[in-house]
């Protein structure tokens, strides 16, 4: 039997003034269903088209957990599981999962010892009556390497002879396959673009820019017509020389099209832009960003570029140091620390133009432990820190920026970690998980949100307002929904103004909506 409940939640509390009884959410449980696989990970929530959503998993069993399948679930528009697939395909190197056009799609990329080649090879197949098919995509001749897909834009290495990398843009309708290829006097470079029914749309022999440079994307977006890409990465120069503590790179935004190219490089004098996002504005280009003054990893305050989307002429440039405020917020009284670690993961444009963005303090680290047998393995650990959150003006100046105080770490699923946001009017709304009941009160204005230890977790909903006035209330109860919440993987529908989260705990699973008011 369908259960399905609904609840209204209002924001009582803050932390500068506090909302009178206003409801801005509602959400919706849906009802537990069983699961076969324990052990999983999502790789896609989608909307079907038809109300519904199609969830894609990757499936794991084994002593030792070994990748058996992907998993094909959907749901109806009341939150009910309608139907399930089993893809059964082993050792199989994963690239990317969407769903476009009523079919599933899954990309990987393989080495073909009988080619001596590698292959990105897609399989595809409508949800509403099952039959996945092959097809090669695209082929690179190459010796085999240890590591050819790159995972981590952050840190590129340009020494095996081989790389690729695959970016998407945020709403799955095209993306990019970038190959890089060199042995001995060969250095081959080329970036193929495809839309999401794999017509491909343009190919550029990118060769001759990395006589000089080595090419990391990190971000791309389309023109509506699909018919220019835009790519933003670092360039690594080859030969200069540097310092110990300077890094070695450029920013440089690519434009491609069907007969031309254009780069521009962000060289201000003085000013060293990291970890930028390019976004449309209406017919607007916007790289928005962060930068230093020093040529380190050291984050000095918010970048702002406009430029012209066909020569990718700067036509303006801002340069917003961090204020005393978000210093505030973020170490409280005491000596100023260095900001690092940045990774963008949200950007919109209000009605009024403005553009509101958040980021997250991201890093890894590696420490040494002992396993069962004795023997002791490099264990890695995923941190998802502070959340910064900014207002831009239509002039590129900083209204407010504000840090939310956060500290995560995982070994594992990071779908569970991190955050969501959404943007409704002027306001900004953020989901975060966490086994603490309540947030610890650092001072008057300050709060940190800690992971905590309980196994069941809590859903605390963080609002930011036009004027960057911060309130919090606890959106879900870890007594209300048992089960955890992937909360940096949601589906988001800007036109219903609704989120939906897949929640998963061993052989258990339920869907969750959240609607905005």
């Amino acid at each position: 039997m369908f259960k399905k409940i609904t609840f209204l939640l209002f924001f009582t509390i803050g932390i500068v003034g506090a909302f009178a009884q206003q409801n801005d959410i509602a959400y919706t449980i849906g009802e537990t269903f069983s699961d076969k696989h324990k052990y999983s990970n999502l790789l896609s929530i989608s909307d079907d088209g038809n109300g519904g959503t199609i969830i894609v998993r990757s499936y794991y069993s084994g002593i030792v957990l070994r990748p058996k399948g992907y998993l094909v679930e959907q749901y109806n528009a009341d939150l009910e599981l309608i139907s399930e697939y089993n893809y059964k395909l082993k050792d199989a190197n994963f690239v990317e999962a969407y769903v476009k056009n009523g079919q599933v799609y899954l990309l990987f990329l393989e080495y073909n010892f009988t080619k001596l080649a590698y292959e990105y090879i897609v399989h595809r197949s409508p949800f509403t009556e099952f039959n996945f098919t092959k097809e090669i995509l695209l082929s690179i001749t190459s010796d085999p390497v240890q590591q050819p897909l790159d995972r981590n834009y952050y840190n590129r290495n340009f020494s095996s002879g081989f790389t690729t990398s695959v970016l998407f843009n945020d709403k799955k309708t095209a993306f990019a396959i970038t190959t890089h290829f060199k042995k001995r006097k060969e250095n081959k470079h080329f970036i193929h673009v495809f839309d999401a029914s794999l017509r491909k749309l343009m190919e550029h022999d990118f060769s001759d820019e990395v006589e000089e440079k080595n090419y990391a994307f990190e971000n791309i977006v389309f023109s509506d017509d699909l018919k220019n890409a835009y790519l933003l990465g670092k360039a690594y120069f080859k030969k200069k020389r540097f310092a110990a503590k300077e890094r070695k790179f450029q920013y440089e935004l690519i434009r491609l099209s069907t007969g031309s190219k254009s780069i521009q490089a962000f060289a201000t004098p003085g000013k060293f832009p990291e970890a930028l996002k390019p976004v449309f504005k209406g017919n607007e280009l916007l790289c928005v960003g962060f930068y230093a003054d020093r040529k380190d990893n050291r984050y000095n305050g918010i970048a702002y570029y406009k430029l012209d989307p066909n020569s990718l002429n700067v036509q303006l440039e801002k340069f917003n140091p961090f204020s005393a405020q978000f210093m505030i917020d973020k170490f409280g009284k005491e000596d100023e620390r260095e900001i690092t670690n940045l990774v963008f993961k949200g950007m919109d444009v209000t009605q009024d133009g403005h553009i509101l963005f958040n980021a997250e303090e991201y890093f890894t680290t590696n420490s040494m432990q002992a396993n069962s047998s004795g023997g002791r393995l490099m264990v890695t650990r995923y941190h998802y820190n502070d959340i910064i959150s900014a207002k831009i003006n239509l002039e590129g100046d900083v209204v407010w920026a504000r840090n939310i105080n956060k500290t995560e770490v995982t070994q594992g699923d990071g779908a569970y970690t991190s955050y969501s946001s959404y943007t409704k009017g002027n306001n900004t709304y953020f989901f975060i998980s966490t086994a603490s009941e309540n947030p610890q009160q650092m001072s008057a204005e300050r709060i940190m949100f800690k992971q905590g230890l309980s196994r069941n977790r809590n859903i605390f909903l963080i609002k930011l307002d036009e004027n960057g006035q911060m309130n919090f209330a606890k959106a879900i109860d870890s007594k209300e929904v048992r089960l955890p919440l992937m909360v940096s993987r949601p589906l988001i529908d800007t036109a219903k103004d609704e989120m939906l989260f897949y929640a998963k705990r061993g052989n258990k699973k339920q869907l969750i909506e959240v609607s905005f008011k």
